[in-house]
């Protein structure tokens, strides 16, 4: 009998339901990192005592030290609390974003593939028009044109990502809907809706899921940019995307830059790295 292959150093073993599988590092590391900017986004008073939005002009502009982390900004505010507290709006506007694309975006091409004829020509001449149109570009229109507050920034990413869930899902729904279990349900005496929410929709909306989680790392980097244009809440608002602008303003104190960015680049990098990991095994 042959022995089992060793697992590579950069691997942990886990079980699930009896079924043995290796975990790569990276991938725990990111659960790590998700984890915790979820904790803070939930309970942000377990993590720091210190007020976002008031500060000691005595203390303003030091550097990283025992008494503050991450150092302090131009008005004396702790810049840990704030990056703290920022994850809320963050992470929120990024849930928002993405439930507004995998409902709209799954229902267009829902309907798009499993009817056809002419509402799949109409729908995905729709979706071809929203396509057309740079992301970042249709975000910025619709985010001036509702307002500039952070959950309108969550509104306008979560439109321009309509065009990609739609596009996936249609895909997915015509492979399901030529399907031998479909066809069998239709000669067993399936209605329509039938078909569809017990065969079609379970089976091609398995896609969506890594999907979703790759949009929610790209609505954080979205939502953040807008928020340095300006786009997001005013201050004394502590959204990442903010901070970052703020703090280019004082070349002297790089860490008031450099840690958000860090913290918003942690974070999406981790959220694509379980997204490929969920594609994978899925």
């Amino acid at each position: 009998m042959s022995a089992a292959p060793a697992l590579a150093p950069s691997a942990t073993v886990a079980r699930v339901r009896g079924i043995r599988f290796a975990l790569p590092l990276d991938v725990i590391a990111s659960f790590v990192v998700v984890a915790v900017v979820l904790a803070w986004s939930l309970a942000p008073t377990l993590f720091t005592s210190q007020n976002p939005a008031q500060g000691v002009p005595a203390d303003k502009l030091q550097a990283p030290s025992a008494a503050h982390l991450l150092g302090t900004d131009h008005l004396g505010r702790d810049l840990f609390a704030r990056i703290v507290f920022g994850a809320q709006p963050s992470v929120t506007s990024a849930l928002v974003a993405v439930t507004i694309g995998v409902v709209v975006g799954g229902l267009i091409g829902l309907l798009a593939g499993f009817l056809g004829s002419w509402t799949d020509v109409v729908l995905a001449r729709f979706v071809d028009v929203l396509l057309a149109i740079p992301a970042f570009l249709l975000a910025v229109v619709i985010v001036s044109s509702l307002g500039f507050q952070t959950i309108n920034a969550a509104i306008a990413t979560g439109v321009s990502a309509v065009a990609v869930f739609a596009r996936v899902m249609r895909a997915e729904v015509l492979r399901v809907r030529s399907s031998v279990f479909v066809e069998a349900a239709r000669l067993q005496g399936g209605s329509s809706l039938h078909v569809l929410f017990r065969h079609v929709l379970p089976n091609a909306s398995r896609s969506l899921v890594p999907l979703a989680v790759l949009q929610f790392g790209l609505s954080i980097l979205v939502i953040a940019g807008l928020a340095f244009l300006g786009y997001g809440d005013p201050p004394p608002a502590s959204d990442w995307g903010l901070l970052i602008s703020a703090g280019k303003n004082y070349p002297r104190a790089p860490w008031l830059v450099v840690w958000p960015a860090v913290v918003t680049v942690a974070t999406v990098l981790s959220i694509n790295r379980i997204s490929r990991f969920l594609r994978r095994t899925s």
